[in-house]
């Protein structure tokens, strides 16, 4: 898909990431989180995960953010350090057009070259089956399925784990 820029994301894309994310906290089951956050909390969000030296990208296609994606700690205690949780958004219009591929194949480059050992994908909602695809696509293994962690939209919601190495893995201390 040679129309589509991945780039890191900045303060101007603020607001596509926010209705970006809005659709997917009212309408999906991707995340967990119930109130859409506004601009000054995403923006505050990016900030921080920048600034300890996160990757953090948008995919753009004419002009149009599509999606966005970041890596964040995967849990804060220091052990953690060279494991990253990733996220990856893309606005309803630009499903199903290999954005997300896009946006998770630079995302897992990004984080290997600041030296991170492995990326955990925590997927809201195990009916997420092109999430899941996607991932499995790049690489990444299944590590199980918590069931019935979530309550959303009147159901109970599954949450499933998958793992990939990144860089030298666990072959090697960091």
């Amino acid at each position: 898909m040679s129309d589509v820029n991945i780039r890191p994301a900045g303060p101007a894309d603020i607001a596509a990431i926010t209705r970006i994310y809005a659709d997917a906290v009212v309408h999906g089951t991707a995340t967990f989180e119930i109130e859409a956050p506004d601009e000054a909390e995403m923006a505050r969000r990016r900030q921080e995960l920048v600034t300890s030296d996160y990757p953090y990208l948008v995919a753009e296609r004419e002009g149009t953010v599509a999606g966005y994606a970041y890596a964040g700690p995967y849990r804060a205690r220091p052990a953690y350090k060279w494991t990253v949780e990733n996220s990856i958004y893309v606005a309803p219009q630009f499903h199903r057009r290999g954005i997300g591929t896009l946006l998770l194949a630079r995302l897992i480059a990004e984080s290997e070259s600041r030296g991170f050992r492995q990326m955990i994908a925590v997927i809201g909602d195990s009916a997420q089956i092109a999430s899941i695809a996607v991932h499995e696509a790049a690489g990444f293994a299944l590590i199980g399925t918590m069931r019935s962690v979530g309550f959303k939209h009147g159901k109970w919601l599954n949450t499933v784990l998958m793992q990939r190495p990144l860089g030298k893995g666990d072959t090697s201390p960091p």
